[in-house]
């Protein structure tokens, strides 16, 4: 549109106008529309613009952002997990030994946990109504895979950790116990002595856990066909990789033995040990503080 310039003859200001030429219908003739843009300084000769244009083309102020989705999720079992992770050091372990993996476990762990004892092929309708730390959907395939992903060195960095935090402040508890199975294919899986006195092989899983936290500091798979007392010389040598130190350990009458009795004394451990009443110093022993008893 063509400017036009009108100086005002008493303040001697030039305003600036834009005139637009349009067709009158009712006079049937062309005329023109001027608006005021502004006035040109008298130094400088710049346009300078209308209060009026300026105010209007300020940008508008930010509204509210619309939702585009709106959930209701229940948290309270999972903040309560969240709280006891924090507290005992597991979140944190699990982050230094998985950094980028450490939230999809878990919240594999509080499924496990809250929804014991449906399989986690259920997950994908629980991730719906449930807060958790991955806050998405974990396909079922996908945690078969991100479990055999898993590697060794890493699990037992975990338990290392773990362990550091309470071996001086608590009993550890070994016991074993026996997983019967019908697989062909696992060679660790053989007949044995079942403690679910089950018709079947089996294997064996060996664990250490703490007495007052009741938190696994290791396990192992072992063959259906070993005993409890043989088990005791791979725990010793487990414990020398953990680098444990000052550990108490509790161990029924099954892992009893005069090997494993030496062996523990040879790795300056304290233990607490069942023994079996049909050993003849026992016997002894018991003969000789029956009169007290």
């Amino acid at each position: 549109m063509p400017l036009i310039y009108l100086k005002n003859k008493n303040n001697g200001i030039t305003y600036v106008y834009e005139s637009e030429n349009y067709w009158d219908k009712a006079k049937k003739q062309s005329r023109s529309r001027r608006t005021c843009i502004g006035k040109l300084d008298s130094q400088t000769g710049e346009l300078i613009p209308s209060k009026r244009l300026t105010t209007s083309h300020r940008p508008a102020k930010p509204g509210p952002v619309p939702v585009t989705e709106t959930k209701r999720l229940y948290a309270g079992a999972t903040y309560l997990l969240d709280a006891i992770g924090e507290k005992l050091g597991i979140a944190a372990d699990l982050k230094q030994c998985f950094p980028e993996q450490y939230k999809l476990l878990l919240s594999i762990a509080y499924f496990l946990i809250l929804e014991d004892p449906n399989p986690l092929i259920r997950f994908s309708k629980w991730a719906i109504t449930h807060q958790h730390p991955y806050g998405k959907d974990i396909p079922s395939q996908r945690s078969s895979d991100f479990f055999a992903s898993i590697p060794e060195e890493a699990r037992e960095r975990f338990f290392r950790l773990q362990g550091r935090r309470r071996a001086e402040k608590e009993y550890w508890a070994y016991d074993t116990t026996t997983l019967s199975s019908y697989s062909e294919c696992l060679k660790q899986v053989k007949y044995g002595m079942n403690k679910e006195h089950d018709p079947l092989p089996q294997m064996n899983l060996a664990l250490l856990f703490g007495e007052q936290s009741n938190l696994p500091f290791y396990y192992r798979k072992l063959p259906g066909n070993i005993s409890d007392v043989q088990t005791v010389k791979k725990l010793l040598a487990d414990m020398d990789f953990f680098t444990y130190k000052k550990i108490k350990l509790v161990m029924d009458r099954g892992f009893y033995s005069e090997a494993n009795i030496n062996a523990m004394y040879q790795h300056h451990l304290k233990f607490l040990i069942g023994v079996k009443v049909t050993l003849k110093y026992v016997q002894e022993e018991l003969e000789s503080a029956r009169p007290q008893l």
